[in-house]
């Protein structure tokens, strides 16, 4: 019985530790894999529209508002519901990574 209560702690502790080390995936990679780079660029800098933001080099923690609010519906002007959509997709430790990334970025 013993045994089965340790085994149990030790699955549930590893599968703690996997979900946050997924969680605190490159930024860089979670950009692409959420489709981000589809309209503000590869790089950041090159958006597909004049009218969308250049991300790269943008203060980490003004870019994790932004990305909140327009989850959140908090923000909704501007191009705003093209990207409502996305953000559903993107858990707010993801847009932690994203930011954090793109903030690094000259």
């Amino acid at each position: 019985m013993q045994l089965k209560k340790t085994l149990a702690i030790a699955a549930a502790s590893l599968m703690t530790v996997t979900m946050a080390s997924a969680v605190q995936a490159d930024g860089a990679a979670l950009f692409k894999a959420k489709t981000c780079w589809s309209c503000h660029g590869k790089d950041a800098k090159t958006p597909i529209l004049p009218i969308y933001p250049r991300l790269a080099g943008q203060n980490e923690t003004y870019l994790l508002n932004q990305m909140k609010d327009i989850k959140s519906g908090a923000r909704s002007n501007g191009q705003t519901a093209a990207m409502k959509g996305v953000m559903g997709l993107v858990s707010e430790a993801e847009m932690a990574e994203i930011a954090k990334w793109l903030s690094s970025l000259k």
